[in-house]
């Protein structure tokens, strides 16, 4: 069986996430220098580290079976490749901006100059909502475009918005895009296939790992007079687990809660009566 040929970031924002991620699910993806192939034999992949632009490409042609890379590049990229799970990092808006005033609207951009790095993700967005524009293709930082007059308006990833402040500008207009870090697959897996079963088994791992970053486990005791209610504070993902204490009239409760909501849950299951209330934390699970 040939091994599961994977594509990662080798850098940028989405490099080390994406590697922190597959070690919680279990892949060996670690590099001593700079390799660009890192074998995982346990686990039957094989890891390449690209440039985050190239990743949807080789992806989309067949190369490689999967993929990290940011929802915004798998767009431009234009290929057919395909997303098959939002990660949960990598978070950002794409939008456009221009200087303060000079631009409300995306109808104003007709017949304007646009900055972007991403030409085949504006250009698609243009047509869709009826603008022509004239797209000025740039590597890396578009910001100063403006400034320097080789475009009225810039198209680009917004993540603070600093940026764009200090370069004097402002967005207008709603996001083109919510982006983030995706799992993607090439459609030339077929299914049935080897790589699909790999392709499987990763889903559900990478599945385990964003759950368990979501929720915490939450065991507490509580009076059967009372456990209907605390039921309520805690559903849980199915119902949940509920075990007979020594103590006659007293159970023993275990639940998944959000981890956001934990100290709410823990102060409203205190004033129903539940009492020796335990919060762990999850390293990744199957549900």
């Amino acid at each position: 069986m040939a091994p599961l040929r994977f594509a990662l970031p080798n850098k940028g924002s989405l490099s080390a996430p994406a590697a922190q991620m597959l070690a919680e699910a279990g892949y060996r993806v670690h590099r001593s220098g700079r390799e660009l192939i890192v074998a995982d034999p346990a686990n039957d992949v094989q890891f390449f580290f690209l440039r985050p632009r190239d990743i949807a490409v080789y992806v989309g042609e067949g190369s490689l079976d999967v993929g990290i890379t940011g929802r915004d590049l798998l767009h431009d990229s234009v290929v057919s490749a395909k997303e098959i799970l939002p990660l949960g990092f990598g978070r950002a808006s794409f939008y456009y901006a221009s200087k303060p005033g000079e631009i409300s609207g995306l109808a104003e951009l007709e017949g304007r100059r646009v900055a972007t790095s991403y030409p085949n993700l504006v250009d698609a967005h243009l047509a869709e909502v009826g603008v022509k524009a004239h797209l000025v293709r740039l590597d890396g930082a578009v910001e100063t475009a403006v400034e320097l007059g080789v475009a009225d308006a810039i198209a680009d990833v917004v993540e603070t918005g600093i940026t764009l402040k200090t370069s004097g500008l402002e967005t207008f207009g709603k996001p083109i895009l919510k982006s983030e870090a995706v799992l993607i697959q090439s459609e030339r897996v077929t299914e049935g296939s080897d790589a699909a079963a790999a392709v499987e088994i990763l889903h559900r791992r990478l599945q385990g790992v964003l759950i368990a970053r979501r929720y915490v486990i939450l065991d507490f005791d509580c009076p059967v007079s009372a456990q209907e209610e605390a039921f309520r504070l805690v559903p849980g993902i199915e119902s949940p687990t509920v075990s007979p204490l020594a103590r006659e009239g007293w159970v023993a409760v275990r639940s998944l809660v959000p981890r956001d909501e934990a100290p709410f849950v823990m102060d409203e299951l205190w004033r129903v009566g539940a009492r020796a209330i335990l919060v762990s934390s999850l390293d990744t699970c199957r549900i």
